[in-house]
């Protein structure tokens, strides 16, 4: 997983038994913006400044949840509001065609 923005990280570690990175946002105001990334196994530590495209760590192991095969939960918030996290990404990356959060049978 690679950091959609520069930020500074604010937790990486075990949240329920899954893996979580949290990096908040520079300069996105008070309370800053900050992005979640889960089920990770994090390569950063809290404290760490990620510029992005930084990675800052790799799809956990698949497990027993809802996510056989392995999954990434991609989060945005500004306090303890949920925002949308497509919202970070540049219009022409999402003029690309559906995201696919789960692996589609067939799908290339």
């Amino acid at each position: 997983m690679r950091a959609v923005a520069a930020g500074r990280v604010s937790f990486a570690g075990p949240v329920g038994g899954l893996g979580v990175v949290s990096v908040e946002l520079a300069g996105t105001g008070a309370p800053p913006l900050r992005t979640t990334y889960q089920s990770v196994r994090a390569s950063v530590h809290k404290g760490d400044v990620v510029a992005p495209g930084d990675v800052v760590g790799f799809l956990a192991e698949p497990g027993p949840r809802h996510c056989p095969t392995g999954c990434l939960h991609w989060g945005l918030r500004r306090g303890e509001a949920y925002l949308d996290p497509l919202s970070l990404l540049p219009p022409w990356l999402l003029r690309r065609g559906p995201s696919r959060l789960l692996p589609v049978p067939g799908a290339p």
